[in-house]
């Protein structure tokens, strides 16, 4: 048997063809082209789905269920997206149009959970109970695994790890507060203090990057830290410091297994991993325990989303009542 996992994304809805063992086969994907009324996409995410099936010689009767990833909160039992700011969405009926299309079951919750979930199954996490990610992109999101479970809270809306405040009253977030984590550690919030710092230290290397076109990113300030730049250094060590709060505080609550990062940012690979692991440690609470978070890289990156989708049948299939 297989199973289809859908991205639902504010620019491409992709989709992913995947096996028993969560090896992602094909994928495919289109442009979302919003607006558009949700109808319109639960066509096209169907259409999207038949064309992977029908590019890859496998009919529906074979396939077992379809997930989908979507950037808002899920409410399962409902089949309904209570809230996704990007689309538009106040309690659409997403998921049981899209079961009225399917010829199988469809599952959908939240895309940075689904990544998690992917990260759980075949990456990072996978082998060990319980994990949580953290995704550093142009926000941060993530998603946390306990004893096999991805944890909803009471309202489908856990996890929201980038809105714990690591700075009181300090830069406005998105979500309407002030010190939020992803004001301080997504992959927006450094390319911005990038940006402050090379205004001030025009003939710094990090100044010189951003004055060159396209101009900065956060691999381009993480490269010209690795390089000695002074004014790049501030920004990176700040950033790392912010991290490492929220990163030691999820530890200190959790206790997860192990901790992956995700995300564009994770593209530092081990620069990152030095960075973080060397603020974290003297944050924690469990120095002294024998056994400790391990603080490791995502494994699946942009395909975490389509393998954590394919596999929500394993995670919600005998929820009752549920779509």
């Amino acid at each position: 048997m297989y199973y289809v996992g859908v991205d639902l994304g504010g620019t491409n809805i992709a989709a992913g063809l995947v096996d028993e063992g969560y090896r992602l086969l094909a994928k495919a994907s289109t442009p979302t082209g919003l607006p558009r009324a949700p109808e319109e996409i639960a066509d096209t995410i169907y259409q999207l789905a038949a064309r992977l099936l029908q590019a890859n010689g496998v009919g529906f009767p074979q396939v077992e269920s379809v997930g989908v990833g979507i950037p808002g909160t899920v409410n399962r039992a409902e089949g309904v997206v209570e809230y996704a700011n990007n689309f538009g969405f106040r309690n659409v009926p997403l998921v049981r149009m899209l079961k009225g299309r399917f010829p199988c079951p469809v599952w959908a919750e939240n895309d940075a959970k689904a990544a998690a979930w992917g990260e759980y199954l075949a990456g990072a996490g996978k082998g060990c109970q319980s994990m949580v990610a953290v995704t550093l992109g142009t926000g941060v999101g993530g998603g946390v695994i306990l004893d096999g479970r991805l944890w909803d809270g009471c309202n489908n809306a856990a996890g929201e790890l980038g809105h714990m405040v690591v700075e009181r009253g300090g830069r406005p977030c998105t979500c309407g507060r002030r010190g939020c984590l992803e004001a301080y550690a997504s992959a927006t919030a450094l390319v911005q203090r990038g940006r402050e710092e090379a205004k001030k230290h025009p003939d710094s290397l990090l100044g010189r990057m951003a004055a060159m076109e396209p101009g900065l990113n956060g691999q381009k300030i993480f490269e010209a830290a690795a390089k000695g730049d002074e004014a790049a250094n501030g920004v990176v060590g700040e950033f790392f410091g912010y991290l490492a709060e929220g990163v030691a505080n999820i530890i200190n609550i959790l206790q997860p297994e192990r901790l992956c990062i995700g995300g564009g940012l994770s593209g530092a690979g081990e620069q990152l991993l030095f960075g973080l692991r060397e603020r974290v440690w003297p944050l924690v609470y469990s120095q002294g325990s024998q056994a400790n978070t391990h603080i490791l890289l995502a494994e699946l990156g942009n395909d975490a989303g389509l393998v954590g989708a394919a596999g929500f049948r394993e995670l919600y299939g005998k929820e009752k009542g549920a779509i």
